[in-house]
């Protein structure tokens, strides 16, 4: 799970401050204010991090990719080039990670050392990026864990202008005898070159970190705000996937792989087991959008799928085409939620787009349900107060310590973007409650009473 992040000149952003990130962590503000960026960077370091370019240092996108950013000068903030792109990322890994002395003999035993070297439980992650006549480049990064920080810096000192150095404190790294090299530019922005272990005999271990890194980003999925229409009928060969799409493309099939394997849903110690179709037949009804559904294959041996639904038990059964737009809108998020893995983290833009008042505040009840009892990470980007409003009634009857929680809210000021985290009591009560949060609703009744007032006023004249 992501724990904190920060990063500086990014789009709006100036300077985030440190974030903390909570299981479920809800992003609230103005439009323009900055919220959308939060998840953008996640995403660029995501899509960097499965790159088959190793001298990309940054995947900034395109059409293809989950966001596209532009070029450097796109991103970074006020256009202004001669500043650097600053990251930090810290996170607990799902397993603890046990890193072997590499100075051990295996055969006849640890040469008088522990075997065990470093026991590992969260790792931060740091780099700066600075715009080159060559495109971006590393001026730094670092893994930090412990009182043990490990990574490269650029030395600008010496010529060429690309020779790094490999920087560390807390352990001694031993030398290798012999003429010592140039060590180059680091892999992509958080990898280090296979130079590194060449220069050194106890460093093997670094191969540890970048995977640690690597499989934080792995284990994200995205789905955007702007979902597929609903089609009459879906093609699945037999694959799985790790997601449902960026747009929810994939949902239908993903549903088709869950049942292929029969994959089940734990909700808890002495709660049967649910498989994935049958949890979403619950919160459908539950939201009052249909009775039921099925999945059936149009003709024996064939690819292609329809699925049909029921708006009420007596009603007849139709494509889901022909019933109402939110059935498709809201079907993608609640089938990502049950279909990845346990401790994925979920990245939500606008989830609440075409859906009814009543419908956005159930799905809260869905993300409480998945952070609480499948271990999600949920980070969502949002204007919905009906979300909102039920995640603070969920706090106050106890089905989400506030702990869990972490809801910010964005807005522009001077041409930057500022966050504050809303201070949530144990009641569910926002202390520090922006002004105009959600528009000014006191306003406009006030407005709507003047108006009224003089509207009968004239016309008993």
């Amino acid at each position: 799970m992501i724990d904190e992040i920060q990063f500086r000149n990014f789009k709006s952003w100036k300077d985030t401050g440190a974030l903390k990130l909570a299981p479920l962590t809800g992003l609230f503000g103005t439009n323009s204010s900055g919220k959308t960026s939060i998840l953008q960077m996640l995403l660029m370091l995501k899509q960097t991090a499965e790159s088959p370019d190793r001298k990309r240092v940054l995947h900034t996108g395109d059409e293809r990719s989950l966001v596209d950013l532009g070029t450097f000068y796109d991103l970074i903030h006020a256009h202004n080039t001669d500043a650097s792109l600053d990251m930090r990322v810290r996170w607990t890994l799902p397993e603890l990670l046990r890193i072997s002395n590499p100075l051990s003999d295996p055969l006849s035993g640890p040469l008088g050392l522990s075997d065990t070297l470093f026991e590992i439980r969260d790792l931060t992650y740091l780099a700066s990026v600075k715009e080159e006549s060559s495109g971006p480049l590393v001026s730094s990064f670092a893994y930090c864990f412990d009182a043990y920080q490990f990574g490269m810096s650029r030395n600008v000192d010496r010529r060429p202008p690309l020779d790094f150095d490999f920087t560390y404190s807390g352990y001694t790294p031993a030398r290798i005898q012999g003429r010592p090299w140039e060590l180059p530019a680091p892999v992509k922005c958080y990898g280090f070159p296979d130079e590194v272990n060449g220069r050194y005999q106890n460093m093997g271990f670094l191969s540890e970190l970048v995977l640690a890194f690597e499989e934080l980003f792995s284990r994200m999925v995205y789905l955007g705000p702007l979902r597929e229409y609903p089609r009459r009928d879906y093609v699945w060969g037999g694959e799985s996937y790790g997601d449902v799409g960026r747009r929810g493309e994939l949902a239908i099939p993903a549903m088709l792989d869950a049942g292929r394997r029969e994959l089940k849903i734990s909700l808890g110690k002495g709660i049967k087991r649910q498989s994935l179709e049958e949890r979403i037949a619950y919160w459908l009804r539950q939201m009052g959008m249909i009775h039921s559904y099925s999945l059936k294959a149009i003709a024996k041996h064939r690819k292609d799928y329809e699925l049909r639904v029921k708006k009420t038990e007596s009603s007849p059964e139709v494509l889901i085409t022909d019933v109402g737009f939110g059935v498709s809108q809201i079907l993608p998020i609640l089938v990502l939620c049950y279909y990845v893995p346990l401790g994925t983290t979920v990245l939500l833009e606008q989830p609440e787009i075409h859906l009814h008042p009543s419908v956005q505040a159930w799905l809260a009840d869905v993300l409480i349900e998945v952070v609480t009892k499948r271990k999600l990470q949920v980070i969502l980007e949002s204007h919905s107060e009906h979300l909102l409003r039920r995640i603070q009634r969920r706090i106050a009857e106890g089905q989400i310590p506030s702990e869990s929680t972490a809801l910010y809210f964005c807005r522009m000021e001077n041409s930057s973007s500022s966050i504050e985290q809303l201070d949530v009591d144990l009641f569910g009560n926002i202390r520090n409650w922006p002004k105009d949060f959600f528009g000014d609703e006191m306003g406009e009744l006030v407005a709507m009473t003047e108006a009224a007032r003089r509207r009968q006023g004239s016309e008993q004249k």
